[in-house]
């Protein structure tokens, strides 16, 4: 019998102008786009919808409810790709607040992620979204895809100069999101999950 494909969330965390996001989300977009197991949704935070729905939260010190796109967005899908940048050793507030402002939504999922950024590529905001991520009940992957240097690591047309390569690690975190994402949502449709 065959299942319907994932859903995955393409959540891009920064909402800085002129961004590098765009050619790493982009690109990642077409590695999904190349499964037939998977449909992507992308949630970029810079969005005017979005980004107007989480600064009114934050102005309002608001509670989660208040937040109902973004919370109606994560509850519909099985799985999630973080495309995140290291800002200062850490991750993007905008990333933070869109995190801490959807709960129920996020348990019993597997997340992954996408980073890049200097030396360290993007790793030391990965480590600190695995510790926010553990707090929310949901699965982070082991494996990753990272850009180190990341602007030196694509051409004009946003493509990747080590096609194979960055395709290959691609691969693997999508195989791991693969078996998570359907294994959870077949164990939340078994039995409901109130962690």
């Amino acid at each position: 019998m065959s299942q319907p494909p994932l859903k995955i969330g393409v959540l891009i965390g920064s909402v800085r102008p002129g961004r590098f996001a765009d050619k790493v989300s982009q690109w990642f977009v077409s590695e999904i786009g190349r499964r037939d197991d998977m449909e992507t949704h992308v949630i970029d935070l810079s969005e005017p919808a979005l980004a107007g729905e989480l600064k009114l939260t934050l102005e309002r010190s608001a509670a989660p409810d208040d937040a109902p796109a973004l919370a109606e967005r994560i509850g519909g899908l099985d799985g999630f790709v973080v495309v995140t940048p290291e800002y200062n050793h850490g991750y993007p507030a905008s990333l933070k607040l869109a995190i801490d402002y959807v709960y129920r939504e996020w348990r019993a999922k597997p997340v992954g992620f996408v980073s890049y950024g200097g030396m360290a590529g993007g790793q030391r905001a990965v480590e600190q979204l695995r510790q926010v991520f553990a707090e929310l009940h949901a699965v982070t992957l082991r494996d990753t895809v990272s850009f180190h240097m990341a602007w030196e690591q694509f051409d004009d047309e946003g493509r990747p100069h080590d096609t194979d390569g960055t395709s290959k690690a691609a691969s693997v975190l999508l195989d791991q999101l693969a078996w998570w994402g359907l294994t959870l949502r077949e164990g939340r449709a078994a039995r409901p999950y109130d962690g």
